[in-house]
Parts: structure tokens; C-alpha cells; sequence
């Protein structure tokens, strides 16, 4: 499965922004071991930004969700879509793999 993660910021952006390194080192964290397979800012950025991550439990993504220093210091919070993909490009295919 895939989870469309949604972070709304819950305070004004400046007050993340004291939190910006913390929450970049998370993202990398995650990005590394697999779990976030894209990250990034809202268009405008004062929404927020958006995560797809993989992942067959959905309460372990809500965990991982919970422990974004964003969250942790209440400037934002997180809606999350799961996604049991139907159709794939084939190149996405091995990339978009949960089994893991």
C-alpha cells in the first residue's frame, strides 16, 4: 500500500521554521531506509508539503507521521490517504513495491 501523507502547517510558517533542520533530517532518514518514496513543498508553501510512502501497516506510517518534529512541536499536522494501488507505470512498478 501507499500513503499519501498531507502536512498542513497549524501555526504560521515562521514558527516552523526553527524546526526546518530537524524535519529535513527526518525526511532523509526516511528516505533512506526506503519507507518516503517523495517528498516536498505545497505550491504555494505556506500549505504545507506532501509525502508518498510505502508501507503495508498503516499505523506504523501514522507513528513515523507522529514523530516529524513539525508535529512533535505543534506547527503542523498531517492528514494521511491510503492508496492500494490499482494501475502502475512499469517502470514505477519494483520502486512501488510494500512487500518489504
Amino acid at each position: 500500500m501507499l500513503h499519501l501523507l498531507s502536512l498542513h502547517y497549524t501555526a504560521p510558517e515562521q514558527e516552523a521554521e526553527p524546526f526546518v533542520r530537524d524535519h529535513v533530517s527526518y525526511l532523509e532518514r526516511h528516505h533512506k531506509d526506503g519507507t518516503f518514496l517523495v517528498s516536498g513543498q505545497t505550491v504555494p508553501t505556506s500549505i504545507g508539503g506532501v509525502i508518498i510512502a510505502r508501507g503495508s501497516d498503516r499505523a506504523a506510517i501514522e507513528q513515523i507521521a507522529a514523530q516529524d518534529p513539525f508535529v512533535l512541536n505543534g506547527v503542523a499536522e498531517y492528514t494521511m490517504t491510503t492508496i492500494t494501488p490499482g494501475r502502475v507505470h512499469p517502470d514505477l512498478s519494483p520502486l512501488l513495491r510494500t512487500d518489504r
